[in-house]
């Protein structure tokens, strides 16, 4: 249950450029860093720059090689070195990894650096390298004009990083190249020490070499908008009523759906909230109230008003997510239906700042402390992307 709001939430209108956000390749300094010698003068196999193919920032990038998330070597919530997991922060930029063994590109795994939620600490945490997708973008958190290393980033993901082995990958010669500003350089210091270039590419090849090497131009969400909405208890978001409130005949009645029980009161031992917002044909739509809460019971997702806040408040810590809530609800969720509005859907993650298209099955988004989700449903596409900011349940 909400109890007491903060400051405003962003709406869907006026765009703010997303900080540190670019195409892949661009930017920064015009020479790589770290120690390292000309592509022009590393002799007649030196590879060449491809021209930039467009690609969606959340997409995945390669073959999977390695499993999700950092390993139990690596950084589970305790500081890494001089890097602490920490809320994520709303300032980032971005660095861009590509590993390939014999000419095979190997798809970076998502939540490297992603610490889930706990009962102690419910929002979880991030490192300030973290990924979000399988793109190869590494997030960089931005303060201080604080800067990151190769080293650091493997530290993180629990991944040995040397000139034979590459995150568990042996090879007799490893070959590494930094794209800078358009700048092609080919890195021969020590891996550990190479310095992660903001909005640049750093490409390792493990074995047989790359005769070109691909660059990226990145399709990024769309930015935030500038003026707040604020939330109240009981309050509106959305200016579009299409479904009345309640569960539908085929939602939750009071036996357990997906494992999620509904109980005679709210449960507080974990009590966090997410938001939804549904925009369809440009029309932003009001989710209902009181999903989730038949006449006899609460279910430990629910919603109370008409601002799109997702309560989650259980007996015990589980993994709850946008698919468990349709089937509270009783509503369908697939790649082209959206609680029975149809079209071409894209999805938006919003983390505190770290903003992203998420490509993934859609029931698999999970709900975790303050995560904004937009389900963007035909057409216009979204123009800006709105944030909320919350208040703590007490």
């Amino acid at each position: 249950m909400l109890h007491k709001i903060s400051s405003g939430f962003l709406a869907i209108g006026v765009a703010l450029a997303l900080a540190g956000c670019g195409g892949g390749g661009g930017g920064g300094d015009s020479s790589a860093p770290g120690a390292g010698s000309s592509a022009g003068s590393a002799g007649s196999q030196t590879p060449t720059l491809a021209a930039a193919s467009t690609v969606a920032d959340g997409a995945t990038l390669g073959t999977e090689n390695w499993q999700a998330g950092s390993t139990s070597t690596g950084g589970t919530g305790q500081a890494v070195g001089s890097l602490n997991c920490a809320v994520a922060g709303n300032t980032y930029t971005y660095t861009h990894l590509s590993i390939y063994e014999n000419g095979t590109l190997l798809a970076l795994p998502t939540n490297i650096g992603t610490v889930q939620p706990t009962l102690a600490a419910p929002k979880g945490c991030v490192y300030p390298l973290n990924t979000v997708d399988e793109s190869g973008k590494i997030r960089m958190d931005v303060t201080s004009n604080a800067t990151y290393t190769l080293g650091q980033f493997f530290a993180v993901w629990g991944q040995p990083l040397s000139t034979t082995n590459v995150a568990g990958l042996q090879a007799s010669n490893v070959t590494v190249y930094v794209n800078n500003g358009g700048t092609l350089t080919q890195y021969t210091g020590d891996l550990a020490s190479l310095v992660l270039p903001p909005k640049g590419e750093v490409t390792i090849m493990l074995g047989t070499p790359l005769a070109q090497i691909p660059t990226y131009t990145w399709s990024d969400p769309p930015a935030f908008n500038t003026t707040p909405i604020t939330l109240t208890y009981g309050g509106t978001v959305g200016t579009t009523v299409h479904w009345p409130d309640g569960n539908t005949a085929t939602g939750g009645s009071g036996a357990d759906v997906d494992g999620l029980v509904c109980a005679t009161g709210m449960a507080n031992t974990f009590h966090v909230h997410a938001h939804l917002a549904i925009v369809y044909n440009g029309q932003w739509m009001q989710l209902p109230g009181a999903i989730g809460i038949p006449q006899s019971c609460y279910y430990e997702m629910h919603t109370h008003d008409h601002t799109g806040i997702i309560h989650i408040e259980a007996f015990s810590l589980k993994t709850f997510t946008l698919g468990q809530f349709f089937d509270i609800w009783g509503e369908p969720l697939t790649s082209t239906n959206v609680a029975g509005l149809t079209g071409n859907i894209v999805a938006y993650i919003n983390d505190n700042g770290e903003a992203r298209r998420y490509m993934g099955d859609l029931r698999a988004i999970q709900l975790i402390s303050h995560r904004d989700i937009t389900l963007q449903i035909g057409t216009p596409a979204v123009s800006t992307l709105a944030t909320y900011s919350w208040y703590e349940p007490q």
